[in-house]
């Protein structure tokens, strides 16, 4: 127990003598710095020790401003990302907002339209918005939201304030089908509004119309209007039809080659009105088909 109480206080005696050196030491440095700066002078050994310092120093400097730097730009993308997130959910309110705006702007030029069609048409009609449309090149037809239960019928004429539109080929409790005029599939009897002239208006999709069977002698020329003759008991004589814009005679053949554009815009349509007056004279037109089958 002795021997080891000894070698404790031996080991403390060497730890104070190390420590009194170390402090004697650092000591001795400090007195030999200022002396040796004296005068203004810097001595061989201040000399070597800010040479051996100094990029020491400059290190841990470029490391703190390194530091701040990066501090300084997280902090920045940081407030970045907040501002982004910010901008990028008002322009999702904004967005919602015109999709708002866009409704009602929607909804009131349709009723607008329905009033003013209400107001100069002379027949009772159902005002139909567009919720569908079949893209095929020979059917082109369009989906209403009047059907059965607004009293729409198979084979009524579909029309706007500035002509044709179709005509219903097919009917549900609320919703109809239209095949349009400009469809392909589509003939309608026509005629020259001026000169009375007759002919077939042949649809052909997205370039408009075609009056066919006009004979070459015919009083026909740019700008006259093409209305519905009223022959054959499926649209009602007068309504517009188009516009002929371009009429062209072929030394072959005895009829005129007549380009029609449409009165309708089909590309744009977003209303029509479904003429509910022919009720009787479809009616009429489905028992006459159906006594000629029998």
């Amino acid at each position: 127990m002795r021997n080891k109480r000894n070698d404790r206080k031996q080991t403390g005696r060497r730890g104070a003598l190390r420590l009194f050196l170390l402090f004697f030491l650092l000591f001795a440095i400090g007195v030999f710095l200022l002396t040796s700066s004296s005068n203004g002078r810097y001595g061989f050994f201040h000399r070597l020790t800010l040479e051996t310092l100094g990029p020491l120093q400059s290190l841990f400097t470029n490391i703190s401003r390194g530091t701040t730097r990066f501090k300084d730009k997280y902090i920045a993308l940081w407030n970045l990302q907040e501002e982004c997130d910010r901008l990028r959910k008002e322009l999702d309110e904004s967005h919602a907002r015109v999709d708002e705006y866009r409704s009602a702007y929607s909804r009131n030029r349709f009723l607008e339209t329905a009033l003013e069609f209400k107001q100069q048409s002379t027949f009772p009609s159902c005002s139909a918005r567009v919720v569908g449309k079949d893209p095929s090149f020979w059917f082109q037809t369009l989906i209403v939201d009047c059907g059965k239960n607004d009293g729409v019928l198979t084979g009524m004429v579909a029309r706007t304030l500035r002509g044709v539109v179709g005509q219903v080929v097919q009917v549900s409790e609320n919703y109809s089908k239209i095949l349009l005029a400009n469809a392909p599939s589509s003939a309608i009897d026509a005629v020259v509004q001026s000169s009375r002239v007759r002919g077939i208006l042949k649809g052909v999709g997205e370039q408009g119309y075609i009056l066919q069977y006009v004979l070459k002698n015919a009083e026909v020329k740019e700008g006259d209007i093409i209305v519905t003759a009223g022959i054959g008991g499926v649209f009602p004589s007068g309504i517009t039809l188009g516009t002929v814009t371009k009429v062209q005679s072929k030394r072959r053949g005895m009829f005129l080659d007549i380009v029609v554009e449409p009165a309708v815009d089909f590309s744009r349509m977003e209303a029509l009105f479904i003429n509910l007056s022919e009720e009787k004279l479809v009616v009429d037109k489905l028992s006459r088909s159906s006594a000629s089958w029998e």
